[in-house]
């Protein structure tokens, strides 16, 4: 083809220019290079690629991490009249047997497919037999342990060189640290890239800290005074549900996002946000990768993340049309304290890791030495009860072996049991009556587990059991009957792990192998909160001077438009005047952020800053009931 990158990004894109080291990458790719380019969220990484891959003869091939990522980029293509598909899950083998003829003989010019999707035979046979004209590693920071988001399955994508030697490789992240790009090199053994880094500094997002013991009303306000679009990050499926329910209560439309959630629904939920149909999407982490929105106004982490890796590339979704767009973090001391029990205190070290696997194989029955090719069905509440396990910590222990290549996992390990009451007390009762001997079971329910009037909530069959002294099987037909008779929703899946040994048993002597790695990570686990906490803390810079630093990028003006900024231009007067009303209210009573506005009749901004500084210097204090009052 004879088209340039220019003629290719006007014909299909309507643009006549390209943004910052995009044409570089292009010219690099062209002439046979690879590529290691690291963009900000919004910096276009998809054109590096797609523009030369219509250049050359030839099919794309794309490793993407999410299905949903996959299907927007496949869709988005698609109506520009290019020939892509995606290959996603749930497809039987002849339909990827049929979809990967395509790839070879119907002049597709795009293929997306998993890394999982990767290591099947089928698909690498298929790959020997196209035309490849350039593979890309999309998300390429999923690659590397050091990474905020290691997916083991990305290191396969070192087999695409065994399939084809000669096409040039494209690895794409938005963030990634020095030590992240060495290992995406070194992982995917790219020839001399070309790499390229552009600035992360996003200087139309104004990033913000906002303490406060009232988030929901905090929420509330920033999203009913926003005209454009919204995404709220949480951490929990159930936390999704509740804070998108407290919206639409509150006027404000909303729908969540969560990976329990069935493709469809998902499709549907996407749609409705991205035509404007809802204002605010309520979703936990992976929701907003490779999706095209750009006019999102604000961001809002309504928990505290693990890493600001994560932090920087979920609020960059913000503003990537350019206009002013702003990223909130709402916390509290209790959040600070919360962050560290659930990252940092369920982190295995190697002595709790090979306990484990000593049990995993006392369980199976397994002697030292021995080596079976069996697939064992492991019942994880019950090896968890059997051993008084503390569940949090065994799963990462599991991960850690999995990830080590001791033994491999199945994917039934993430699926589980829920229900929801679908009648009022009041009906229950009346149930209760007519069925007595289900009484028992259903006050134990109730007891054990709250919420499930409001929610799905995830259950344990192995504990109920426990608790009633009844077989699980029999927990189970009663949960069917409640179902079959109307009382209640109820989801189960195996909560059954499949589990197979990789090596034969040598005890401690497996797990010394890569137990240096295993300190490795926990002190990078750690690391990662402290500098997430850090960040929260830090009062005196700018925010975004901190986030490019973390990623080694020295930014020397400050951005202006942060609550760190804001607060040294209204510094002298505005702020003052706040701390001096604050103090003077706080002398006669004690009160929350949401009262002290009311109250001083202040912006909502100022007196959050004043809060802020107030706290810093050890004039007032949080007390247990989320008052402020003088020290």
């Amino acid at each position: 083809m004879n088209n340039t990158p220019k003629d290719i990004l006007s014909k299909y894109w309507g643009f006549d220019n390209f943004r910052g080291s995009q044409e570089e990458i292009i010219n690099a790719i062209v002439n046979g290079q690879d590529v290691l380019g690291l963009l900000p969220t919004g910096g276009g990484k998809s054109l590096c690629f797609q523009v030369p891959a219509l250049m050359n003869e030839g099919i794309c091939i794309v490793i993407s991490p999410l299905i949903a990522l996959i299907e927007n980029q496949v869709d988005n293509l698609q109506k520009l009249g290019i020939k892509a598909i995606g290959l996603k899950g749930g497809l039987k083998f002849n339909e990827v047997d049929k979809l990967l003829d395509n790839c070879i003989y119907g002049g597709y010019k795009f293929l997306y497919l998993s890394p999982e999707r990767l290591q099947q035979e089928l698909v690498q046979e298929r790959i020997k037999a196209m035309n490849v004209s350039l593979f890309v590693i999309d998300e390429a920071h999923c690659i590397s342990q050091w990474g905020h988001d290691f997916r083991p399955a990305y290191l396969n994508c070192s087999i695409l060189r065994a399939l084809h030697a000669h096409p040039p490789i494209i690895a794409l992240t938005a963030t990634a640290t020095k030590r992240v790009s060495d290992d995406i090199i070194e992982s995917l053994d790219l020839e001399h890239p070309y790499v390229v880094k552009d600035s992360f500094f996003r200087k139309n997002i104004g990033f913000q800290v906002v303490l406060t013991e009232d988030k929901n009303n905090h929420l509330k306000q920033y999203c009913q005074h926003i005209k454009q679009s919204v995404i709220v990050y949480v951490r929990s499926r159930r936390k999704a549900e509740e804070i998108s329910k407290y919206l639409i209560k509150n006027g404000i439309t909303s729908a969540f996002y969560h990976g329990g959630i069935d493709q469809k629904a998902k499709t549907e939920r996407l749609n409705l946000w991205l035509q404007d149909k809802v204002k605010v999407m309520v979703a936990t982490n992976a929701f907003g990768m490779g999706i095209d929105k750009p006019d999102v106004e604000l961001v809002i982490h309504y928990q505290i993340p693990d890493s600001l890796e994560n932090y920087f590339q979920e609020a960059g979704r913000a503003g990537r049309n350019g206009t002013l767009a702003r990223a909130i973090l709402l916390t509290n001391t209790t959040d600070k304290l919360l962050v560290k029990k659930q990252f940092i205190e369920v982190l295995p070290d190697v002595n709790f890791i090979k306990f484990i696997y000593r049990k995993l194989n006392n369980f199976f029955q397994i002697g030292y030495g021995e080596f079976t090719e069996a697939v064992f069905s492991l019942n994880f509440n019950e090896f968890c009860s059997t051993y008084k396990l503390n569940s949090y910590l065994t799963y990462n222990a599991l991960l850690a072996l999995d990830r080590n290549s001791v033994v491999s996992l199945s994917e039934n390990f993430s699926k589980k049991t829920t229900i929801k009451f679908k009648t009022d007390k009041s009906t229950l009762y009346r149930y209760i009556e007519q069925n007595p001997k289900l009484e028992e079971f259903i006050k134990v329910v109730l007891r054990t587990y709250g919420g499930v009037f409001e929610f799905d909530i995830k259950i344990n069959t192995y504990v109920l059991a426990k608790k009633l002294n009844l077989p699980e099987k029999v927990v189970n037909l009663n949960l069917e009957q409640l179902a079959k008779d109307d009382i209640v929703d109820y989801q189960s899946t195996t909560s059954d792990l499949e589990l197979i040994f990789l090596v034969p048993r040598d005890d401690d002597r497996t797990i010394n192998q890569f137990s240096k790695n295993i300190d490795e990570q926990n002190q990078l686990k750690i690391e990662n909160v402290s500098k997430m906490l850090n960040y929260i803390d830090n009062i005196k810079q700018c925010r975004s001077i901190q986030l490019l630093d973390y990623f080694g990028e020295k930014q020397k003006n400050k951005c202006g438009i942060c609550d760190i900024c804001m607060s040294e231009k209204l510094g002298n007067t505005d702020v003052v005047h706040a701390k001096i009303k604050i103090i003077q209210l706080l002398k006669t009573r004690k009160a929350n952020s949401r009262a002290l506005q009311i109250s001083l009749n202040i912006n909502q901004d100022v007196v959050l800053l004043a809060i802020q500084e107030l706290l810093e210097d050890n004039y007032i204090q949080l007390n247990a009931i989320n008052e402020y009052e003088l020290i």
